[in-house]
């Protein structure tokens, strides 16, 4: 028996599974807060996924409280339609729904929430939100805890009037709760200061608030056990506050650790690709020995019998996953029908491309946030398709479209990945440490994914030397990505495999937006030009990838969803 498919209870509310999607700003919210068409599909799609907790993004219950633009809102009465319109859909998915009433404090600005902002204590704060400026919040007085302590219960209340089964409590990653926590951040000297336990305090008293005005509603206490900073809180301090909350009225805890002012950087509160999996897991572990009530864990769980194993192992009660469940919103669903999963990259380009200002997004799934554009997909049905390139474009588009159609991918090399074979091997992907592992990990179970569904591949074969090799075809996907200009692709290659732009001296360089946007762009060019003169009369060409324009990965997997569920491709033609 899979454990992790099992049900289980968060205080008064079962759970169908152990599965919980923890929250995630998505920017899908209007200007104002109120849930959209969008927040719902792109709730709805991880809830028909199969997830067994659905955990609404921090939302925050006061005005000065919210942290970024877009984020939903829950501090008025006013939301409270459009959050029930949410939780409703959610029900009818079979999923439960929860959400995070989570406080910014001295991590937001004026110009984003509208009123000055509020911390423990006067200490500047660095704040990027599209752009970056450093605050100084406003010393919360006694008589302002007690009024946000209160909001608190009110944002709660609105949550249960809405339908929804949990709340969790925002007690981690440099919000308003946690810099209670941190002795940098909280140089109080009355009862919220100095000692742990004036320190916990503040959260402590909003947990207790809220469970004595829901007994009915599971309340989930999301804490950091760990800042990874000099004055931020360290383990032996938190695992002692997750004790405390869980007498104080918690019905779960959720163990997460990082700050926005952690060490080496605050990529850390969403482990990029360089950290291994499951950083946090013995956090959890840990603390779960130390308590009675149900605990996830969090933190690069993606891998299916890495998920399974923390559960059966007792490690944890639940596994939450964030940037899993953007890539693959049927993770559990496909877990439970043994499928391959689409990888989660660990890239972080979802969270860095939201604080930028964009909305949430994905490499690896060209329909996150753009789930209302889905979803009437309609891909080709009966036809025989070959797709030239096994590349993160060619896969994506195979993987898409082989339920009703014979599909064919030829690949001029002996084995798949196309680019992510060495794109793992450059100093920087996207915004973060590239490593090779996490890309060819996605690549081998995009593969399998495609031979499950019997995709025949041919490799070693280079179409344009055989084009016969496509006539039996009623379809043609041009897959084949870019090649470099000047004869730098072999030059390029070498490089890579022998480290040299990890070289001291040379990283930095190679690390550079400047130089790495030239060899994304200027220096390739898409192949297409030539394949497309391989079709004869009759066979529908469509290109897709950086065989159109040479590019970013995120933009190439995008156009292989576009053109295989929209049939909207970057070139689409039938040949005469």
């Amino acid at each position: 028996m899979n454990m992790l498919l099992t049900p289980a209870r968060i205080g008064p509310i079962e759970i169908k599974n152990r599965v919980v999607m923890p929250p995630m700003t998505t920017r899908t919210a209007d200007a104002d807060g109120f849930v959209t068409d969008d927040t719902v599909a792109y709730y709805m799609a991880r809830a028909r996924g199969g997830v067994g907790l659905i955990t609404v993004e921090m939302a925050s219950p006061e005005k000065c409280g919210r942290h970024r633009r877009h984020e939903v809102g829950i501090y008025d009465d006013c939301f409270v339609p459009g959050l029930t319109r949410l939780v409703d859909e959610i029900h009818r998915a079979g999923a439960r729904a929860s959400i995070q009433l989570g406080h910014g404090g001295g991590h937001t600005r004026l110009d984003i929430c509208g009123e000055t902002p509020i911390a423990p204590s006067a200490v500047p704060h660095p704040v990027y939100e599209t752009t970056f400026e450093t605050i100084v919040p406003l010393a919360m007085t006694k008589t302002r805890i007690a009024e946000t302590i209160a909001a608190h219960v009110a944002a709660a209340l609105r949550a249960q009037k809405a339908g929804f089964d949990c709340v969790e409590i925002h007690a981690a990653h440099g919000y308003l709760i946690s810099q209670f926590h941190a002795p940098f951040e909280n140089r109080r000297t009355d009862e919220y200061g100095g000692a742990l336990e004036n320190r916990a305090r503040f959260g402590l008293d909003i947990l207790r608030a809220v469970k004595s005005a829901l007994p009915a509603t599971g309340v989930i206490y999301r804490l950091s056990v760990e800042d990874f900073f000099p004055g931020g809180l360290p383990f032996d301090e938190g695992r002692q506050i997750a004790a405390w909350a869980a007498t104080a009225g918690a019905d779960a805890l959720h163990i997460s650790a990082g700050h926005y002012r952690s060490l080496p950087s605050a990529q850390i509160v969403l482990p990029p690709m360089s950290m291994p999996d499951a950083p946090f897991l013995d956090f959890a572990a840990e603390v779960k020995k130390r308590v009675s009530v149900p605990v996830i864990a969090v933190g690069r769980l993606g891998d299916p019998a890495l998920a399974q194993a923390a559960v059966a192992s007792g490690k944890a009660d639940f596994i939450a996953l964030g940037r899993t469940l953007v890539a693959d919103p049927q993770w559990v669903e496909k877990v439970q029908r043994g499928e391959p999963v689409r990888r989660c990259l660990a890239c972080n380009t979802c969270i860095n491309e939201m604080r930028g200002g964009a909305r949430i997004g994905c490499v690896v799934n060209g329909a996150s946030g753009r789930e209302k554009l889905f979803a009437d997909s309609q891909p080709p049905r009966g036809e025989r398709i070959a797709v030239i390139g096994a590349g993160p474009a060619g896969l994506t588009y195979a993987s898409l479209v082989a339920d009703h159609n014979e599909v064919t991918v030829f690949e001029k090399e002996a084995c798949a990945g196309g680019s992510f074979r060495y794109a793992g091997k450059a100093p920087m992907f996207q915004e973060v440490e590239a490593n090779q592992k996490s890309l060819d990990r996605y690549i081998a179970d995009l593969v399998a994914a495609c031979e499950m569904k019997k995709v025949v591949f041919r490799f070693a074969a280079d179409v344009a030397d055989a084009p016969q090799l496509l006539a039996p075809f009623d379809r043609i996907v041009i897959a084949s990505g870019a090649a470099y200009r000047f004869g730098l692709g072999p030059i390029v290659a070498w490089a890579l495999d022998h480290g040299i732009s990890r070289a001291p001296g040379l990283s930095r360089l190679f690390a550079s937006a400047r130089v790495r946007n030239w060899f994304y762009f200027r220096a390739r060019h898409g192949e297409a030009a030539g394949l497309k003169q391989l079709a004869r009369p009759g066979q529908a060409v469509v290109v897709i990838g950086d065989a159109v324009r040479a590019g970013k990965s995120k933009q190439a997997i995008g156009s292989a969803f576009e053109a295989a569920l929209l049939g909207r491709g970057s070139a689409s033609i039938a040949a005469i």
